[in-house]
């Protein structure tokens, strides 16, 4: 439904150049709930305005709905008919709501209706039809200064919704909400994307709204896309970033001579005592070190640390266990008798892997 290829945007000012896309592949399918993840800075506002056209990419293309948005472009800096058109199947939702303050709700709603053209009587019946599909029908006489936070995004919604657009564009929408009614308007765009079969692009930087609505998901930074995927394809990635960030797990060696693992549970396995089975079937003690457990996608998701005793030679049986269990690990530490868990800490610290961690990693490949 959404792709673009290539994708680049250089801001130039007098003095320098900013380039907040480099060369950005997405890749969004019809009718799913996708999310760009990134800090401040990555290029996630940016790529989101190139994809209805707001920002004129400096280079690449943008695809929506099989039509090349970024061959309708011309010369002109204003948009042209052909590209206006295309814009009316993209609704877009912005994070500080954009009502207008003189207008009721229903005014603001009925807005984009009459610069489409639509006569008075239709767009009033399409206004009132819209604040009832997003629970506002009672509101529709009130004005922006009366509404709440999740009112006023959800009046937003239902404006950007007047065209009967087939993709709609979050700009952080939630990220100026508390955290229940953030919820609560998460759910009304999970339920519009099945209801109307919409296809949802979400820009945030919060992991929790990736964990509550989105089918897939990508990572940016630095105007790059790092990685992306189905959110079940990158839990069970390993060394993948976003699994990290979506479950954030800690812990290490609480003594030399011991193999910290990160496994993470999906589909079934989320159920099984998988953990109780290696203990008992290798006559192993093992120790939690962390764990996390939640719903995504409507899945039970779960990662967890656990330590088991000696090096990672000693428990290449026990890992390949969990594998077979369906699980997804990976070996997070080592720690070796001359080194301990002190030394081992600090090289994780600064990022650089110790030596036993390299030998650990070469072993664990030449054993799949």
């Amino acid at each position: 439904m959404i792709t673009t290829k290539d994708l680049t945007k250089v801001y130039r000012t007098r003095d320098r150049e900013v380039t907040a896309l480099d060369g950005v592949d997405l890749h969004v399918r019809d009718g799913e709930v996708f999310g760009v993840v990134g800090q401040s800075g990555a290029g996630k506002s940016s790529l989101i305005r190139c994809v209805n056209l707001l920002e004129r990419p400096t280079a690449g293309t943008v695809t929506v709905d099989g039509q090349e948005l970024t061959a309708l472009t011309g010369n002109s800096k204003r948009a042209g008919k052909e590209l206006r058109r295309a814009r009316g199947r993209i609704g877009m939702v912005f994070q500080h709501f954009n009502l207008l303050s003189s207008r009721t709700v229903l005014g603001n709603v009925e807005l984009p209706l009459e610069i489409l053209g639509h006569s008075g009587q239709e767009r009033t019946r399409k206004a009132r039809e819209l604040l009832d599909l997003v629970g506002l029908a009672e509101k529709a006489g009130s004005y922006p200064a009366q509404l709440s936070g999740g009112q006023k995004q959800r009046v937003g919604i239902a404006r950007a919704l007047a065209g009967d657009p087939k993709v709609l564009l979050s700009d952080e929408a939630t990220s100026a909400l508390d955290p229940e009614t953030t919820r609560s308007v998460l759910q009304l765009l999970r339920d519009l994307n099945r209801q109307l079969g919409l296809t949802v692009l979400l820009i945030t930087h919060e992991m929790e709204v990736v964990k509550a609505v989105c089918d897939s998901a990508a990572l940016m930074k630095g105007g790059r896309i790092t990685e992306s995927g189905t959110v079940p394809e990158l839990l069970a990635t390993p060394g993948s970033e976003l699994a990290r960030e979506l479950f954030p797990v800690g812990g290490v060696p609480s003594a030399p001579g011991r193999t910290v693992v990160d496994v993470t549970f999906h589909g079934e396995t989320t159920t099984e005592p998988v953990i109780s089975k290696l203990s008992r079937t290798y006559n192993v003690d093992i120790s939690i070190l962390g764990a996390a457990m939640d719903t995504v996608a409507g899945k039970q998701v779960g990662r967890m640390r656990i330590e088991l005793p000696g090096s990672f030679e000693d428990n290449v049986v026990p890992i390949g266990f969990l594998r077979e269990q369906g699980l997804t690990v990976e070996v997070a530490a080592v720690a070796t008798p001359a080194a301990g868990a002190a030394s081992e800490a600090g090289s994780r610290a600064s990022g650089a892997a110790s030596p036993d961690e390299d030998e650990a990693a070469r072993a664990e490949e030449s054993a799949k």
